[in-house]
């Protein structure tokens, strides 16, 4: 596990050890994944002197709640419900990606960057924001082979001036002869004028990055995925989530109060890189183009 919450308990457990203190955890089940699910799984109803589990409904710790409130929560949301009020893991989320799959696709013996080569054909995908908890990010790829290739992912959050990171990541594509790119499906309107002012075309990926997510998974599953370890993006996707609605039908993203900037752009490389039946075609017209569409080259 990759999560805050291990991070945070390994950092307390030496000085716990020292005072010889205890430590307790309180908290609401979500997805089975993380330090609670795992105390859970290991210590619940088992007999042990060095950790106890207790897990039960709102009603058993607190009595004094109505009836009325929790038909009420139920009726909205059932599934919610069960974690929120019967202390329940939500079974209808799981992880994306399991960790074997991360890890088989890190490739921990190469640089963080790896420098353009003449002769490749490289791609790029960018997530932009304009300050904020969100961070903006690019990644560039290539294929070599069957192997989908992550060259370089960078993100710039917290305070920064969105347009001199765009500048900046101009120059990065041009270092690797990258005249379009593609963004997220959700960016707004400055992202492309930031790009075309710096003689780029800028195109919205057609698909938004729910898609994209499910659509890359082959290239993880297949054992194709060649990425740098990169923390920020290996911890983002470690965390993605797979929800799985009344419908039937599937969606990924981050979590509660989570990011997945990072994971977006990469898997939105593998997207562009993808062989049919997800491949960009080698023409596109350019869907924020004005006046007439005009047809720009795929790469």
């Amino acid at each position: 596990m990759a999560g805050r919450d291990t991070e945070v308990y390994s950092a307390v457990l030496p000085a716990l050890a020292t005072t010889n203190g205890m430590l307790i955890g309180i908290s609401t089940p979500y997805r089975k994944l993380g330090l609670l699910h795992q105390k859970w799984r290991d210590h619940f109803g088992v007999d042990d002197d060095g950790v106890l589990v207790v897990q039960g409904a709102s009603r058993v710790f607190n009595p004094s709640l109505s009836d009325a409130v929790l038909a009420a929560q139920r009726a909205a949301d059932p599934t919610a419900a069960d974690a929120e009020w019967d202390a329940l893991f939500r079974s209808d989320i799981g992880a994306f990606l399991d960790d074997e799959l991360i890890d088989a696709a890190i490739d921990h013996g190469r640089p963080l960057e790896l420098p353009p080569v003449d002769g490749v054909i490289y791609r790029a995908f960018t997530d932009a924001s304009g300050g904020g908890p969100d961070s903006y990010t690019i990644a560039i790829g290539h294929k070599e082979g069957d192997a989908y290739v992550i060259d370089v992912v960078r993100g710039t959050s917290s305070k920064f001036d969105p347009q001199a990171t765009t500048e900046e990541y101009a120059a990065l594509c041009r270092q690797y002869r990258i005249r379009t790119v593609v963004g997220d499906n959700y960016a707004r309107e400055w992202v492309a004028g930031a790009w075309r002012r710096l003689g780029f075309e800028y195109l919205r990926s057609p698909q938004p990055k729910g898609v994209i997510y499910l659509e890359s998974l082959p290239v993880f599953t297949r054992g194709l995925a060649r990425l740098p370890d990169h923390a920020r993006l290996v911890r983002e996707l470690r965390l993605l989530e797979r929800r799985t609605h009344r419908s039937g039908r599937d969606t990924v993203d981050h979590g509660r109060t989570g990011h997945d900037d990072h994971a977006n752009v990469v898997c939105g490389v593998f997207s562009l890189l993808a062989p049919p039946a997800f491949e960009q075609p080698s023409a596109i017209v350019s869907p924020i183009a004005t006046g007439t569409p005009r047809v720009v080259a795929g790469g």
